[in-house]
């Protein structure tokens, strides 16, 4: 029996209507905060945004912009606590209103049998939004013919032991991208709910962190600004994978907070969209 992961966040973070999913993708790019056009760039490795379509589309859109056909490990942060620390689905398939994705039972198979600390877990998947969001623009740019391998990552605190994981996994998925030519999303969102000057303060130094591949530093910096960056492992683990695959440092396509979609500007979400190469 295959295993159909359902999509919850169809008609909250996007829309649930095929053909109205398409016009709002396609806005997404047209968007005064987009990218405008489809303009390619090799990179193993990307951080997007995941909240609502509304709000960070624009912004995810400039990753999607640039990303080749692939198949694709998607990173997340687990937001509702349940389930394994590091999960992977290994079989199934995940779907959208755009159509059905396969997940990569081979690939997941063996990055568990290299990185025991992945634990299969559907569990940990089923109501988590942040891997979902990112289909839909996969789907719009490439149809369904790609596979997928989710994980989601447990962020508690940004702390030693963590990191250690995070680096662990980072260098497994490293090892896959070099033999089987994937690419790498970490997904994650900013600072949020908090005046649009500080956030905007604050995600400038953890950006920075992140740009020059520093992990630790990007570790110090969420503690040190007890920064609301909800997918930090993620991010983490997205930083020793490029690094493992030669990449010199990031290179940032885009940054806005939700107020500059709404204008409201006493409590913000910050988006960035970044490449590692």
């Amino acid at each position: 029996m295959v295993i159909i992961r359902l999509p919850v966040a169809a008609g909250t973070f996007y829309n649930i209507e095929k053909e109205l999913l398409q016009k709002q993708i396609s806005s997404c790019f047209s968007h005064k905060l987009g990218p405008k056009k489809i303009e390619k760039e090799h990179f193993n490795v990307a951080i997007v945004p995941h909240a609502g379509y509304e709000y960070s589309g624009p912004i995810a859109a400039w990753v999607y912009s640039k990303i080749e056909k692939s198949n694709y490990i998607i990173v997340g942060p687990n937001h509702g606590g349940i389930g394994a620390k590091f999960a992977i689905m290994k079989t199934g398939m995940w779907k959208t209103p755009l159509g059905e994705i396969l997940v990569d039972e081979k690939i997941a198979e063996k990055m568990i049998k290299e990185c025991p600390i992945l634990e299969h877990d559907y569990i940990a998947h089923e109501n988590e939004h942040s891997i979902e969001v990112q289909l839909p623009f996969l789907q719009y740019r490439f149809g369904n013919d790609f596979k997928i391998v989710p994980i989601s990552v447990l962020n508690e605190f940004a702390d030693e032991t963590l990191l250690e994981g995070c680096k662990i996994i980072g260098k497994t998925i490293a090892n896959i991208i070099k033999k089987e030519k994937w690419i790498l999303l970490a997904s994650s969102d900013f600072s949020h709910y908090i005046p649009y000057n500080q956030a905007k303060r604050i995600d400038n130094l953890i950006i920075k962190s992140i740009l020059k591949l520093n992990e630790k530093e990007f570790f110090a910096r969420i503690e040190e600004k007890n920064a609301s960056v909800c997918g930090f492992g993620p991010i983490a683990i997205a930083m020793v994978a490029a690094k493992e695959l030669g990449a010199k440092k990031g290179k940032l396509l885009k940054y806005a907070t939700s107020g500059d979609i709404t204008q409201d500007l006493g409590a913000v979400v910050g988006y960035g969209a970044i490449i590692l190469k």
